[in-house]
């Protein structure tokens, strides 16, 4: 405990496991403050903190969190979603929970609606410590790591993460900012569904005499049903007034049986939200990976990646450098990860899109897999 001139306590303790917050129930204070957040895998004790961080109203004391952080650890991807992916460095930004809704005053309060609190990420590298670059000793030792260490301790690269199953995917090279979409492209889009997890659906276009696919928006939600789902979609494009060529869904959504009622492809055809299967067969999941990687790659003779991400895609842009591989098998990415979006991806990219929507013709292609009915959609 230190005590400053002002009468100010600092408290200095430790928190060795997630259970140690309990120590500090019934406790107040209005700053709180971790170092070396990734450290901890679940956003579990700095969540708990936070209920602990109050004041009375007479004192009118600002109430404070912060923390400090390097890349990488068991928490690396739940402190990179919560503070690193909502917005750029440096430009604070309105608190959400877990389903990425803002975080408002509850109702009845003078405030309800208002957003609550917010959020900064800060960036910060060796350089911008004079006590240990000057001398460049300690850059030495930072530049003699391997490479992923030292993208992430020298340069502070939060996209890069041990045992990433794309380490190619640079933020500076596949993420645009948006721009208008001429409506004469051929769109189309790609849905893995989960009602108890989460829905990942990625809106897709292909720029004219080139091989690059451009996705250009992101759907990302939970607890929602096939029909609702179906709806929701439908707004979104009625709205942009697209024309989406075709749609792509996880083939389990067709059950085989025919007892069970209507599939939730079915359900969701029946609302005009129209998709074919996707492909499932045997090898799929490595072929899809692999031309992920493919689509990573700059283009030798357009000097262009074949694939970019509208910027406004960001949970996509979290998930895709993050996900791990598969340790027993590294042809292929781990399938407990959340990589629902990852999973619309690769539905997306085997469909062999074509920029030429003059000879485009959804029902005469020949894919591997069984083609879209030109009628019903599945």
């Amino acid at each position: 405990t230190w005590v400053a001139p002002s009468g100010a306590t600092l408290w200095m303790s430790y928190l060795d496991r997630e259970d140690d917050v309990m120590r500090y129930q019934g406790q107040a204070f209005n700053w709180i403050g971790f170092d070396e957040l990734t450290q901890w895998p679940s956003p579990y004790a700095w969540n708990y903190m936070r209920s602990r961080l109050r004041t009375t109203r007479a004192s009118g004391l600002p109430l404070y969190m912060r923390a400090t952080s390097n890349p990488g650890g068991p928490g690396h991807q739940w402190v990179k979603r919560t503070f690193i992916d909502p917005q750029v460095p440096n430009n604070s930004f309105h608190a959400t929970d877990e389903n990425g809704e803002v975080i408002q005053w509850p109702k009845g309060h003078s405030r309800e609606g208002e957003p609550l609190f917010k959020r900064k990420f800060i960036p910060a590298t060796l350089f911008d410590n004079p006590y240990l670059s000057d001398d460049g000793l300690y850059e030495a030792n930072l530049l003699s790591l391997p490479e992923h260490q030292r993208r992430q301790l020298l340069e502070g690269d939060w996209d890069i993460n041990e045992g990433a199953a794309f380490p190619e995917f640079n933020r500076n090279l596949h993420v645009i900012e948006p721009y208008e979409i001429p409506s004469n492209w051929t769109h189309f889009r790609a849905c893995d569904y989960g009602y108890g997890s989460y829905t990942g659906i990625l809106w897709f276009t292909m720029v004219p005499g080139s091989e690059q696919l451009v996705v250009y928006r992101e759907l990302y939600v939970s607890k929602v049903t096939a029909t609702d789902l179906a709806d929701m979609i439908l707004e979104i494009e009625n709205e942009s007034g697209e024309s989406i060529r075709y749609g792509v869904l996880d083939s389990s959504l067709w059950h085989k049986r025919g007892d069970t009622g209507p599939s939730l492809a079915e359900q969701m055809i029946m609302k005009g939200c129209r998709w074919r299967p996707s492909d499932r067969s045997k090898g799929s999941r490595v072929a899809g990976k692999n031309e992920v990687h493919r689509r990573l790659q700059v283009d030798e003779f357009t000097e262009e990646p074949r694939i970019v991400f509208f910027n406004s895609c960001t949970n996509t842009i979290s998930q895709i450098p993050g996900l791990p591989l598969d340790k027993n098998n590294p042809e292929d990415v781990n399938t407990h990860s959340e990589d629902h979006l990852y999973d619309a991806l690769r539905y997306g990219i085997m469909t062999r899109p074509r920029s030429n929507i003059f000879d485009f013709d959804p029902a005469a292609q020949r894919t591997g897999f069984q083609a879209s009915d030109p009628t019903f959609g599945y």
